[in-house]
């Protein structure tokens, strides 16, 4: 792998950690002001766990593909993209 090539995939690796961590700061703050609603409005009755909980999930979904999986899924790219390479050489 050339030096470019190393570049570009530790450039859209950083990125992509960049938009998680905006992803993760943009949920904390949300859902502080939801909350904050909550208690003020409707005291009684919590309704800010839900958005919490789902939108929760889609982070944890986000964290997953950004720091865990992405080696796998980059190396299973590379492969895919020689198998078809291979088969279009045919």
């Amino acid at each position: 792998m050339s030096e470019d090539d190393l570049y570009r995939r530790a450039e859209k690796r950083a990125d992509e950690k960049i938009a998680f961590y905006k992803h993760l700061m943009s949920f904390i703050i949300v859902n502080v002001i939801f909350i904050v609603m909550n208690c003020l409005t409707s005291p009684g009755e919590w309704w800010f766990y839900w958005i919490t909980v789902f939108w929760g999930i889609g982070l944890l979904g986000h964290f997953l593909r950004v720091f865990v999986f992405t080696d796998k899924l980059e190396d299973n790219r590379d492969e895919m993209i020689k198998k078809e390479m291979e088969k279009m050489k045919k």
